[in-house]
């Protein structure tokens, strides 16, 4: 009998959200969402009902975030060099794959938008085949962006805060078109909560 595919959810929730609020006051992901949920649980718990087996990856001294994932119950993992660029976070979260996993789909915090069904898209793509795949909405690549494994050794080169972006200019990439504007939106300031 083949092994089923497994497809792991890799959730990157260590940015520090400075223009959001440049004072460092309000953390971005705790901020509340029309619905009343916060982002960062309401990304997690959309990626979480396609991907069960999700981790998190936070920055050291965000407790009030470590917290919201705790309460759904996916493991969270510590990046200690935050601070320095979304590649470190995306370093750790790929060093706490486990080596069972066939792919994975990186899923940025600030992206609650996203919808359900982009991301069962996504899993069945790479289940079906597909080693690099990308959602499109209106001709526009956005998030998030499923692996096959293969790739964990070339993502976790990257450096600074560009995240994978540089990889998928030089790798054949399945693109997959949408119906989700939510791919395209990220909460960098306030005024994006609505």
């Amino acid at each position: 009998m083949p092994k089923p595919f497994l497809c792991y959810g890799i959730l990157l929730a260590a940015g520090q959200g400075k223009r959001f609020d440049a004072s460092g006051l309000r953390h971005k992901l705790l901020q509340q969402l029309p619905d009343g949920r916060n982002i960062v649980t309401t990304s997690a718990t959309n990626l979480q009902q396609v991907l069960p087996h999700t981790i998190a990856v936070v920055a050291r001294d965000a407790d009030s975030v470590q917290d919201s994932l705790k309460m759904l119950d996916i493991p969270v993992v510590v990046c200690e060099d935050a601070p320095w660029g979304m590649s470190n976070s995306l370093r750790t979260g790929l060093q706490h794959l486990p080596i069972e996993a066939d792919a994975f789909i990186i899923v940025l915090a600030d992206m609650p938008f996203i919808r359900v069904e982009t991301i069962q898209a996504i899993a069945s793509s790479l289940a079906e085949g597909a080693q690099i795949v990308v959602p499109t909405f209106a001709g526009q690549r956005g998030n998030p962006v499923g692996f096959a494994k293969k790739y964990s050794q070339e993502l976790s080169q990257l450096e600074g805060d560009r995240g994978a972006r540089q990889l998928l200019q030089s790798l054949p990439v399945t693109e997959l078109i949408v119906d989700d504007p939510g791919i395209l939106r990220d909460i960098d300031l306030p005024e994006d909560l609505h």
